[in-house]
């Protein structure tokens, strides 16, 4: 029996569009991430969109002026969104577009193994080794951190430092309070070409994925709530 495809586009407590695309349990690999591009890029406000690539790498949409952040993981695809920005050119590092997004398993225990690759001293010491969920997360704000840097090179452990770690907040504006009293953001100091990047964190959880973006504070975003 085939499962279906899930798209969900929503604003986010930081200001910035994400958009999800999860279900297709019986499809795999390439297959799967084909149909949840596809559905994706079907879903687009006014027309079909196109996704392209920058030299370095960086997603865009063909025809769009707003900078955009891909990560997909198992059965899971996430798109995070800022506003047009025709002021700056989105091949290149600026501060009004810094962002990433990254998606990762909840229970993806193989980060265990690998934490000393992408932790620095100080963060082994901050975050304990048998804390599943939050050595997730810090891989995912150093991958999110990563694509918000736009630059080869990067050294995850030296030039991505996390000063303090985000909490799990809802993924939407309107949310329960009681459930969740206080949103809690994160902060990263990062080096970049010789420049320090100062980037907030914001983390949530969806579909048994935690997902972080990671931003500037001075990057364009939209109404909040």
């Amino acid at each position: 029996m085939e499962t279906e495809f899930i798209y969900w586009r929503h604003p986010s407590i930081p200001g910035i569009k994400i958009e999800e695309v999860c279900g297709g349990e019986d499809k795999s690999g390439k297959l799967w991430k084909e149909m949840a591009y596809q559905l994706y890029c079907e879903n687009g406000k006014e027309s079909y969109r196109e996704i392209g690539h920058f030299h370095n790498g960086a997603p865009f949409l063909f025809g769009e002026e707003s900078r955009i952040s891909i990560s997909h993981a198992d059965h899971f695809l996430v798109v995070a969104t800022l506003p047009a920005t025709p002021e700056v050119d989105l091949a290149v590092f600026t501060r009004r577009a810094a962002m990433g997004i990254d998606a990762e398993r909840t229970d993806r225990k193989q980060v265990l193994n690998v934490r000393e690759r992408y932790l620095s001293g100080r963060e082994l010491e901050m975050i304990p080794a048998d804390d599943l969920q939050a050595n997730v997360m810090a891989w995912t704000i150093k991958e999110a951190c990563y694509k918000a840097l736009l630059c080869e090179g990067i050294d995850f452990r030296e030039d991505i430092r996390i000063e303090c770690m985000p909490g799990i907040s809802p993924a939407v504006p309107v949310y329960d309070k009681k459930e969740f009293p206080e949103i809690v953001y994160g902060k990263a100091l990062c080096r970049r070409e010789g420049e320090e990047i100062e980037l907030t964190l914001f983390s949530y959880e969806s579909e048994g994925h935690i997902v972080t973006l990671a931003y500037s504070p001075q990057c364009a975003k939209f109404a909040k709530g």
